[in-house]
């Protein structure tokens, strides 16, 4: 499965309503990759298709999405967005865990394997 467009709404519907809720409570089936980006960065583009090969490789066990920075504003500034790209991992259970930068494939498949998979 390819990567999932990311808007506001539909963070808040399927990942974490945080306009109504004070702690996490992640609300997804599988843990998630959520890559802050926008189109004009560099190692955004860099990182796209490690993220897609990534959403075939780990289809049905890791749902991976996108957010545009620059059109889903609101959901930047709730996590502080201050860099692109910025990867947020998000296990079953517990607190995600944010990444700035970009990463190779296989900083990916460690993280998923030994953060993602391990506790899911």
């Amino acid at each position: 499965m390819a990567t999932i467009k990311l808007t506001a709404e539909k963070f808040k519907s399927d990942i974490f309503d945080y306009t109504t809720e004070k702690e996490w409570k992640y609300k997804g089936e599988r843990p998630a990759i959520i890559d802050f980006y926008a189109d004009w960065c560099g190692p955004c583009k860099m990182v796209a298709p490690i993220m897609d090969e990534l959403g075939n490789e780990y289809d049905g066990k890791v749902d991976i999405y996108k957010v545009d920075t620059e059109v889903e504003q609101e959901l930047s500034s709730v996590f502080g967005i201050r860099s692109i790209p910025s990867i947020l991992f998000i296990p079953l259970e517990g607190i995600p865990m944010m990444q700035a930068g970009a990463l190779t494939k296989t900083a990916f498949q460690e993280v998923i394997e030994k953060e993602l998979l391990q506790t899911a």
